[in-house]
């Protein structure tokens, strides 16, 4: 499910603030993301935690993502604590 508010100009983090600011910078953003998630690698990890999220039976909606815990491993998880978990050795 698509985040509602992405692209809208509300949020009051330092970077959304940022970028509500500059909009060249916004673009500049939009673009290299645009890009980045193009490539080979990110559509197969994309699709690899969906196949995994029909697996377990998460249904689009649920509220529920499949985290990984390791590098062979996942979890259920919230979607907004797996999205907002920026601290596991994994992703360093």
């Amino acid at each position: 499910m698509r985040n509602k508010l992405a692209g809208t100009k509300i949020g009051n983090s330092p970077s959304a603030e940022y970028y509500q600011k500059n909009p060249e910078a916004r673009k500049k953003k939009i673009a290299y993301d645009t890009e980045y998630h193009k490539k080979p690698s990110r559509r197969k990890y994309r699709s690899v935690l969906g196949a995994i999220n029909r697996e377990k039976g998460n249904k689009i909606g649920d509220g529920k993502d499949e985290a990984h815990v390791s590098k062979n491993k996942t979890v259920s998880q919230s979607q907004s604590k797996n999205r907002g978990d920026k601290k596991r050795k994994f992703f360093k």
